[in-house]
């Protein structure tokens, strides 16, 4: 199992369209391509905290991420969907990503 961390930093101004995509269309999106979202909120605290939402994603394996990543990407009603939301510009100025195994700890 593992876990994909994303970090989305929004335009400034553009968090309210950023998070009606993913409200209207994206989260449906994930599940319709199998992608398990497990958590999603907005930084409360922090360095971006005015400006920061942040998901995660598990998968079974690297190869079923990007799978998956790469047939969501591909997909014409995310093209559409993106290409609409941005009409007034770009909603994400930075991404940060990273990519967590459930290796267990021993005690």
């Amino acid at each position: 199992m593992i876990y994909e961390i994303r970090e989305y930093t929004a335009v400034p101004g553009r968090m309210p369209a950023l998070l009606a995509r993913f409200r209207d269309h994206t989260l449906r999106l994930f599940e319709q391509h199998g992608m398990a979202l497990e958590f999603i909120s907005l930084t409360e605290v922090g360095e971006d905290s005015s400006n920061e939402l942040v998901y995660v994603l598990r998968f079974e394996s690297y190869r079923e991420l990007q799978d998956r990543w790469a047939a969501f990407l591909a997909d014409p009603r995310w093209r559409q969907v993106k290409r609409d939301s941005e009409v007034d510009g770009p909603l994400v100025a930075r991404i940060r990503r990273r990519i967590l195994n459930s290796t267990p700890f021993e005690n």
